[in-house]
């Protein structure tokens, strides 16, 4: 069956589907204006394939394009393939737009595309994103402009995946050529904007693409700072030096929703906010101890008092706008005395020492000292330890935590995303199951939801693995995202992404 989708969500998504590729001269826009975006955290790499954390796509989003294109509402459109088929259960086939170039002006073909893939799934790349593509058993070039993609089973969730980020398609010459440069010093993809400077932990630049294949990019160039202070984010947002901010904290959101000047502009995301034990070290080995300290949070006060507004409960791993997710799941009770029996059945009638990290993240920061509080009450000794963007991730993909707090963005709406990558056995660290935890029958359960084309099957297989993962507590439960973006107002064209990598080239500054 051949796909394609005309005339549904993004604007230029019309030019694709009706085949019309747009080649614009490098003189053909005058320089617009330059479009000054705040983010809480540098990003970490600008190589897809070594990083998977939201700072760094939402830069690469940018930068590069994917196959397939996810829109704002969710729904799959034509990328950098105009076109695609399922030849037979485990192979898919798909067209390569012609005519588009790399920032390098090399031209696209299909062998960037198995170049790309087949780097992603080596071993020797060790890229946290390489699940994402690891059900792939071969990428076969057909011609210059047609590759064929199959997978070792079945998997359905294949064309959400080829519009990941971490998917974007790469100029074989530039990263082979740039080797251990590429991604800091040398960065190029066929996205709407050309990278131009990275001055770490201040700022990247990024200039228009005048020759981009999907239409009009409308800002001259996009420069993201890194601002983690969420208050700081506000005020530059307020005294103009800064067009867009994002995630604007919930007592900002506040100040600044009477702020002439300013638009504040929600999305339901697709994140979640979890504190992680790690399920390796005593006592977290222990089911009792994790289910203790889910009990002992009091999570709705979280939500109130630091999330007012920005945050619902969650009851389990995944939220109800990603597909796969179980109606019926039912959070944590508060109950302080619950807590202290089970640690005491744990063998800790005492409590025991531990610490928890987070990064320097200001709300994060702020559960973790209500944390420390709530787990005095049942004497547990918590110690809080702060660390750097980049070292975090590092440390605690290598399992030197006792606990943690962290998100993940369910980036594909599919469960397996949310679940398989979080909580199978095979994708402890980086990929991004820090918890070290694991139980057979949710491996089991995972492995059937990805390798079966029957949707009952597969809504069944994660149903039942929520139930086994929630009662099983490698995490504490916290709550679902809806993000803020602060816009100035003589800002338009911005519309939100619920993955969090929203796209500026439709971005207009007046």
């Amino acid at each position: 069956m051949r796909h394609r989708y005309p005339g549904r969500g993004l604007a230029w998504v019309v030019a694709l589907a009706l085949g019309l590729a747009l080649t614009l001269g490098s003189g053909a826009l005058a320089q617009g204006p330059e479009l000054v975006v705040a983010q809480g955290a540098d990003a970490v790499s600008l190589d897809p394939h070594r990083t998977n954390d939201q700072p760094s796509s939402r830069v690469m989003r940018q930068i590069y394009d994917t196959l397939l294109v996810q829109g704002e509402d969710l729904q799959l459109y034509p990328g950098l393939a105009t076109e695609w088929r399922q030849l037979s259960p485990t192979r898919w086939e798909f067209k390569i737009r012609q005519g588009v170039r790399f920032h390098n002006g090399d031209v696209l073909t299909a062998h960037d595309v198995k170049f790309t893939f087949d780097r992603l799934r080596d071993p020797a790349t060790a890229a946290p994103g390489a699940f994402i593509l690891s059900p792939v058993a071969n990428v076969e070039v057909v011609d210059d402009y047609t590759i064929v993609i199959e997978t070792s089973y079945p998997f359905a969730p294949l064309l959400n995946h080829l519009a990941h980020t971490t998917t974007s398609i790469l100029s074989r010459n530039a990263v082979t050529r740039a080797g251990d440069a590429y991604g800091t010093r040398v960065v190029v993809g066929t996205g709407p904007f050309r990278f131009e400077e990275w001055v770490t932990g201040s700022h990247i630049v990024l200039s228009r693409n005048p020759d981009y294949w999907g239409g009009e990019v409308k800002p001259g160039r996009v420069v993201f700072r890194a601002i983690p202070e969420g208050t700081v984010r506000a005020i530059e947002l307020e005294t103009g030096a800064v067009d867009l901010a994002y995630n604007i904290e919930p007592q900002d959101e506040l100040r600044l929703a009477d702020v002439p000047g300013i638009d504040l502009v929600r999305v339901e995301t697709l994140s979640t906010t979890y504190i992680g034990f790690n399920a390796r070290k005593p006592p977290f080995n222990d089911a009792r101890v994790r289910q203790a300290i889910n009990h002992a949070i009091n999570v709705d006060a979280i939500i109130e008092h630091i999330y007012t507004g920005q945050a619902s409960r969650a009851a389990g791993p995944i939220s109800q706008m990603v597909w796969g997710a179980h109606p019926e799941l039912r959070p944590y009770e508060y109950n302080p005395e619950r807590a202290r029996q089970l640690l005491a059945e744990a063998g800790y009638p005492n409590g025991f020492k531990t610490t928890i990290w987070t990064n320097d993240n200001p709300l994060r920061m702020q559960i973790a000292e209500v944390v420390q509080s709530d787990l005095r009450k049942v004497g547990i000794d918590v110690e809080v330890n702060v660390m750097e963007w980049g070292a975090y991730l590092r440390e605690t993909a290598q399992g030197n935590h006792d606990m943690f707090i962290l998100g993940w963005v369910t980036v594909t709406a599919d469960a397996d995303y949310g679940l398989y990558s979080l909580f199978h056995s095979s994708t402890f660290g980086d990929p991004g199951n820090r918890t070290f935890w694991s139980h057979p029958r949710v491996d089991e359960l995972l492995d059937l939801g990805r390798t079966t084309a029957d949707p009952q099957v597969r809504l069944r297989a994660y149903r039942e693995a929520q139930e086994i993962i929630v009662r099983e507590a490698p995490w504490v439960f916290l709550l679902f995202l809806t993000e803020v973006t602060g816009v100035r107002s003589n800002v338009t064209g911005f519309v939100p992404h619920p993955a969090g990598h929203h796209r500026l080239q439709q971005v207009v500054k007046r």
